[in-house]
């Protein structure tokens, strides 16, 4: 399910943000290990998860320019062809606000721990 749905929501944008959504978890979970320098993962983690929104809603404003631009050469459309088309729009966005969340209670647990 979970692989379908990063196909429908478009390979370019939706493979990095479950690649830095590794990243981070990878990032969160050597300095728990190693105890490396704090200030420096956290800011890591709070570049790369503001990038990655950054990704998230980037993708889905090209995927409504796309939806659009079809519905403006097609003419009209059914309601379910819309819905359709605004689920997959919003995929990049849905995924890239989860990889950010998760970046963000990282950055708010290292905070904690100092």
């Amino acid at each position: 399910m979970l692989l379908d749905r990063i196909q429908e929501g478009g390979p370019f944008f939706m493979w990095p943000i479950v690649i830095v959504f590794i990243i981070i978890v990878a990032l969160f979970v050597r300095q728990m290990i190693t105890k490396a320098d704090k200030a420096h993962t956290i800011t890591l983690l709070s570049n790369i998860s503001l990038f990655i929104l950054s990704w998230g809603f980037l993708g889905s404003v090209i995927g409504l320019i796309q939806a659009f631009d079809a519905i403006e050469g097609l003419g009209e459309v059914s309601q379910g062809m819309m819905a359709g088309g605004l689920k997959i729009a919003f995929l990049t966005t849905v995924f890239g606000l989860v990889t950010f969340i998760f970046g963000r209670l990282f950055i708010l647990i290292l905070n904690l721990m100092k």
